[in-house]
C-alpha cells in the first residue's frame, strides 16, 4: 500500500512536478505533485457559503468565485512548496467535464501559465482525474480495475484499462446519486450541502422504518435511476409519518442497495476483477465504504478508497492524472494545444451506447 505524502520543503524536488487546477464545479482548487505520489503542497477552497442561501450551486455565482481565488491560491501554493513555475514540468487543469463557466476559468488560466512558463498543457477530464485518484494513493493498484464512480453529476461503472482506457458498463438514466443524496437533504431541511448531512442524521434513525423502493433492482437492464427514490422521499416527508432520521437513513440504505445490486450484475457480465475501486465525492460515505467493502469480500476482491480529501473535488487527482498521461507521452510529446475548447460533457468512454432517459452526463 502506498501513503500519501505532504511536504512544503523548499528542498530539491525530484521530477517530474505537475501543477493542477480544479474548478468544474463549487471548488477551487490547487496542487502540485509529483510522480513518487507526492503531494508537495495543495490548497482548496469551498464555496458552500455561496451556495447554500439557494440549495444547491449556481453556476455564474461558482464561475466568478473561481475567478476571484484562483490566482491567490496559485501563489499560496507555489509560495508554501518554495517552488517557481521553472520547478514545474507540466500544468494540468480539468477542461471538462463541469460547469461551463468554471471550467473555463482553471483551462484560460492554465493556459496562460503554459504559455508563460513553456510549459506542456495537460487538458485532464474531470472524470479520469476521480478514475485515476485511487493510484495517487496506492502504489499497488494496478490495472484493470472494476470502478463504482459516484459523485453530485456522475453515477458510473466502468472497467479502468488503463490511462485513457475506459469502458462503460453502467450509468445513470436520470440522476446522479450525489444529486439524490443533495436533494433528500434539502427536502428533510438540512440545507446544501446535503450528502454529509444525510449521512450523519442517519446515524441517529432506522434504514428500514420508511418503506422506499430499490429503482432498477433486480433488472437486466445495467444502469442506474434514482429519480423515482427522490419522489419517494418527497412523498415519506409530505406524508408526516416519519422522523427525518429514518428518511435519511431509510434513504440511504435504499442508495446502498440500489449501488450493490448495478455491481452485482456488472461482476456477472464482465468480471472478474482484481479490484472494486470506488471515486468520487459519495465514495467518502462510510455506509457505501462499509457496503463495497463487503462485496469486494464476497467476490474475493480487493477494495480500493482514496483518502476522504482526494474523493470529493480536488487538484491533487488532477494533477496525479497529468502525471498518469506525461508518464505514458513520447518523448517529443508538446502538451495539448492551447486552443483546446472546454467542454461541458466529456464522457470516459466515447464509444459508449446511448440509454434512455437522460444518462448522458459525463
Amino acid at each position: 500500500m502506498g501513503s500519501l505524502t505532504h511536504t512544503s520543503e523548499a528542498a530539491v524536488v525530484p521530477r517530474p512536478v505537475i501543477l493542477g487546477i480544479e474548478s468544474s464545479c463549487d471548488e477551487t482548487a490547487v496542487a502540485l505533485v509529483r510522480g513518487d505520489r507526492t503531494i508537495i503542497a495543495q490548497a482548496i477552497a469551498s464555496q458552500e457559503a455561496e451556495h447554500a442561501p439557494y440549495g444547491g450551486v449556481v453556476p455564474e455565482i461558482a464561475a466568478r468565485a473561481h475567478a476571484e481565488r484562483l490566482a491567490p491560491m496559485l501563489a499560496k501554493v507555489m509560495a508554501e512548496a518554495g517552488m517557481t513555475l521553472d520547478d514545474v514540468d507540466a500544468i494540468a487543469a480539468t477542461a471538462g467535464p463541469g460547469l461551463i463557466g468554471g471550467v473555463m476559468v482553471g483551462l484560460v488560466s492554465a493556459k496562460a501559465l503554459a504559455m508563460a512558463s513553456d510549459k506542456p498543457l495537460l487538458a485532464i477530464n474531470h472524470l479520469e482525474g476521480h478514475a485515476l485518484s485511487p493510484r495517487l494513493a496506492d502504489a499497488d493498484l494496478a490495472f484493470p480495475y472494476l470502478l463504482l464512480l459516484v459523485s453530485g453529476g456522475h453515477c458510473q461503472i466502468l472497467a479502468v484499462e488503463g490511462v485513457g482506457q475506459y469502458r462503460r458498463l453502467a450509468t445513470t438514466i436520470d440522476d446522479a446519486l450525489g444529486e439524490a443524496f443533495d436533494k433528500t437533504a434539502k427536502l428533510i431541511g438540512l440545507g446544501y450541502p446535503g450528502g454529509p448531512a444525510v449521512e450523519r442524521l442517519a446515524l441517529q434513525g432506522n434504514p428500514t422504518a420508511v418503506p422506499l423502493p430499490r429503482p432498477m433492482k433486480g433488472s437486466a437492464e445495467p444502469h442506474f435511476s434514482f429519480a423515482g427514490l427522490k419522489s419517494a422521499v418527497l412523498r415519506a416527508v409530505d406524508s408526516g409519518k416519519h422522523q427525518p432520521a429514518d428518511i435519511a437513513a431509510s434513504f440511504q440504505q435504499a442508495a446502498v442497495d440500489c449501488l450493490i445490486d448495478r455491481l452485482e450484475l456488472a461482476l456477472a457480465g464482465a468480471g472478474p476483477f482484481p479490484a472494486l475501486v470506488v471515486a468520487g465525492g459519495v465514495a467518502a460515505n462510510q455506509t457505501v465504504r462499509s457496503a463495497l467493502e463487503w462485496l469486494a469480500a464476497k467476490h474475493a476482491m480487493r477494495f480500493v478508497a482514496p483518502p476522504l480529501a482526494l474523493c470529493t473535488d480536488n487538484a491533487a487527482m488532477i494533477a496525479w492524472a497529468g502525471y498518469e498521461r506525461l508518464a505514458l507521452a513520447s518523448s517529443d510529446f508538446a502538451g495539448d494545444p492551447l486552443d483546446f475548447v472546454a467542454r461541458p460533457r466529456w464522457p470516459l468512454d466515447p464509444d459508449a451506447g446511448k440509454v434512455r432517459g437522460a444518462g448522458v452526463k459525463g
